[in-house]
């Protein structure tokens, strides 16, 4: 055999990605269900849950010249299927060969002190869920999100993975298209996020309102067992009371 045809030979992207969709499209007929990753664009991801998700791993040494390796295979289509689910995402990467790969994810859910204390940070910043998941939010919520020690986001020794793949490399390049494809789902389902680290999303609003509402109880039974001010209706249902004109004294009759 000469040297030259010991290399594989050279696979040009479309190539890649019409194999990838049609290997989709197999998959498909055995499972409806099945949620391939689509990169549209040039960037792997657009929004702040799926930036801050691919930077987090990336500003990891342990993870940085390693995880670049998935980047051409999400581009090229080749993450199959990509399901998250409480501490743990599941996914079918197309390699070189006929048969996808399979590859587990497993990441430790968020501590609840943590979990708190995050609670506690957000309590009053948020008027709807659709802020929280647009990324609309303070500099300093983002900072207290992303910080490494007390943040949302996984830490590398939290991971752990395995591909069904022959490579002996810690992080393979169909662990690495993976994880990317998880910042990619993140841009059009940010609740999912939540969902890994097994968090209730919901439970940054509606704990400040809920803290919000308890505090204007209190000031109520304060002033009255019995009445509550309309103002302090107002603050708690976002209304405004409008006042009930006082009865009017009806007219004595003149006599005649």
């Amino acid at each position: 055999m000469s040297y030259w045809r010991s290399f594989a030979p050279y696979v040009t992207v479309a190539e890649k990605r019409a194999k990838a969709e049609k290997k989709i499209k197999a998959l498909r007929k055995k499972n409806p269900n099945i949620q391939p990753v689509v990169i549209e664009g040039r960037s792997l991801a657009g929004t702040w849950w799926g930036k801050s998700w691919n930077t987090n791993l990336e500003c990891y040494a342990d993870y940085s010249n390693r995880i670049g390796r998935g980047r051409s295979y999400v581009r090229n289509g080749a993450v199959l299927d990509l399901q998250i689910k409480p501490g743990l995402i599941e996914s079918l990467v197309q390699g070189t060969g006929s048969k996808p790969y399979e590859i587990r994810i497993e990441i430790k859910t968020l501590k609840k002190k943590i979990w708190g204390n995050i609670k506690k940070a957000c309590q009053g910043e948020f008027d709807s869920l659709q802020e929280l998941m647009n990324g609309k939010f303070p500099k300093s919520l983002s900072n207290i999100f992303t910080d490494k020690k007390s943040g949302l986001f996984p830490a590398p020794k939290e991971i752990s993975f395995d591909c069904s793949c022959p490579d002996w490399a810690d992080m393979c390049k169909h662990v690495a298209a993976t994880l990317y494809g998880i910042g990619a789902r993140l841009d059009s389902e940010p609740e999912l996020f939540f969902t890994l680290r097994d968090v209730e999303m919901k439970d940054l609003v509606s704990g400040a309102v809920k803290d919000k509402t308890s505090e204007m109880l209190r000031k109520a039974k304060q002033k009255s067992a019995n009445v509550m001010d309309d103002s302090d209706l107002s603050e708690i249902f976002g209304i405004d009371m409008e006042e009930t004109p006082a009865p009017k004294k009806a007219r004595s009759k003149s006599k005649s």
